[in-house]
């Protein structure tokens, strides 16, 4: 017997549980496994409304680019690190998110002066289509915007329509009449379908290189040169056949100076207004000079 009342756990037993109970140090030789201090979290920056509505927009196009247009708004509150009732808090409907995207992507890329640069009469046309579609490739054709505009394509086509929209309003006219420069002709008619899909040719040949890199995954394998030479060797190639397959087909015939018929001496290159139907858009490109127009009459 060891003496000690009931209940009362003996000698043993009160040693067994010190030595149980002291948690065991690791050796003071090994700086490695010394416990490092707590340091407590550092508090959340709370985004003003402009930087939150910044981050869900980039979220969203990263994440339309990623799944399309018909991904879930819930998945995708949960990719950008919001709740979903923020997510409606800050744009209430899908479509107005959508909207959004579209500026972000489209409009808020657009670059007047790039309309500036069509618009100078005194730069070589072939000069300036260059310039302009090196500019644009590198601005508007990134991955983001390519994948996303095929997308939309693919289902409600709110993206591509309006974007087509602004490049007929702005664009094609401008590029159009400068092609009729190139070849000498000068009409006061609006683009004809011929004019058109020849534009079409280049503009959507230029557009293919986005495709070709960021839907297929291609790369252009004859070309061993950094990328930025690459687009650059890619547009005036491009823009170059463009305007000499314009000079074959476009070209008036001997004895016309335009698609319209003789025109009245010291009739101006026609604007941008007269060949879009409307009266807000773009100066002329210039007066046609006395020589050129009498290449064009001889039929040269």
């Amino acid at each position: 017997s060891t003496g000690a009342s009931p209940g009362t756990p003996s000698r043993a037993t009160q040693g067994a549980s010190r030595r149980v109970s002291q948690p065991s140090s690791p050796p003071s030789s090994s700086p490695l496994l010394a416990p490092a201090p707590a340091t407590p979290d550092a508090p959340r920056r709370r985004l003003a409304l402009a930087e939150r509505e910044a981050q869900i927009v980039a979220g969203a196009i990263a994440f339309f680019s990623r799944h399309g247009l018909d991904g879930q708004m819930r998945v995708l509150a949960t990719e950008v690190g919001v709740t979903h009732a923020l997510l409606y808090h800050y744009f209430p409907t899908k479509q107005a998110l959508i909207e959004r995207v579209y500026y972000a992507l489209c409009e808020g890329r657009w670059n007047v002066e790039w309309e500036v640069l069509l618009d100078d009469p005194t730069r070589d046309v072939e000069d300036k289509f260059n310039a302009f579609y090196r500019a644009y490739s590198a601005t508007v054709l990134t991955r983001d915007f390519v994948r996303v505009f095929m997308f939309s394509g693919l289902s409600d086509r709110y993206i591509t329509d309006r974007f087509f929209t602004l490049l007929r309003t702005r664009l094609f006219p401008r590029l159009i009449r400068e092609t009729r420069r190139h070849c000498g002709i000068v009409s006061r008619r609006k683009p004809s379908s011929q004019e058109f899909e020849l534009l079409m040719g280049l503009h959507g040949g230029i557009f293919y290189t986005g495709v070709r890199r960021y839907i297929y995954e291609q790369a252009a394998p004859m070309l061993p040169q950094p990328k930025q030479d690459e687009d650059l060797v890619l547009v005036r190639d491009r823009v170059h056949a463009y305007l000499l397959a314009a000079r074959a087909i476009l070209r008036a015939p001997a004895g016309k100076n335009s698609i319209d018929g003789p025109v009245a001496k010291g009739t101006r290159a026609p604007s941008i207004a007269v060949m879009h139907g409307a009266s807000t858009v773009g100066p002329a490109s210039g007066a046609v000079s006395k020589p050129a127009a009498k290449r064009v009459l001889k039929g040269r």
